[in-house]
């Protein structure tokens, strides 16, 4: 069955190993130096040089349209034979956006809130970083549903970074 794992950085090698993953898409800041696994081959990794902030900040970068572009077309091309895993610095607000917007994207027949229901029982940490959700609402087509349905599960529980999860598609 199709998942996505989601893990910080830290964990990014066991995940991977652990669950078997073709594909890793990684959310984090641009100057971050991230190792890609070995048993991932180069054009299954996509890098998305982004900062965790939904303004505006001077020297940061904030989530934009093509951010959301790379990442549903990556996800689009994954055969989903072997899982998919996605981490950010602490796997708690960009990884859990872009792994909510996946399973958004090529789940489209899914509730969102129902989605976003699922993601915060999976992780009682995840903060879904919401500039990420509302440029991918917009895109999809969705009319507010993904960024109301992130707002309802609110704020996740505090925490240093996240314990890896599984983020089942079906």
């Amino acid at each position: 069955m199709p998942a996505i794992h989601v893990t910080p950085l830290s964990r990014l090698h066991e995940t991977v190993e652990a669950c078997a993953a073709s594909h890793v898409v990684t959310l984090i800041n641009p100057a971050t130096p991230v190792q890609r696994p070995a048993a991932i081959a180069p054009e299954r990794h996509l890098f998305i040089g982004v900062n965790d902030i939904v303004d505006p900040l001077d020297g940061h970068i904030l989530p934009a349209d093509a951010h959301v572009e790379q990442l549903l077309a990556f996800a689009r091309a994954w055969d989903q034979q072997a899982p998919m895993v996605i981490h950010c610095w602490a796997g708690v607000s960009r990884s859990t956006a872009a792994a909510f917007i996946t399973v958004c994207a090529l789940r489209p027949e899914r509730d969102e809130a129902a989605t976003a229901r699922l993601l915060r029982e999976l992780s009682p940490s995840a903060t879904p970083n919401a500039k990420l959700v509302r440029i991918a609402d917009d895109l999809l087509g969705r009319g507010g549903r993904m960024a109301d349905a992130v707002a309802a599960i609110g704020r996740g529980a505090d925490c240093f970074e996240n314990t890896p999860f599984r983020f089942p598609l079906d």
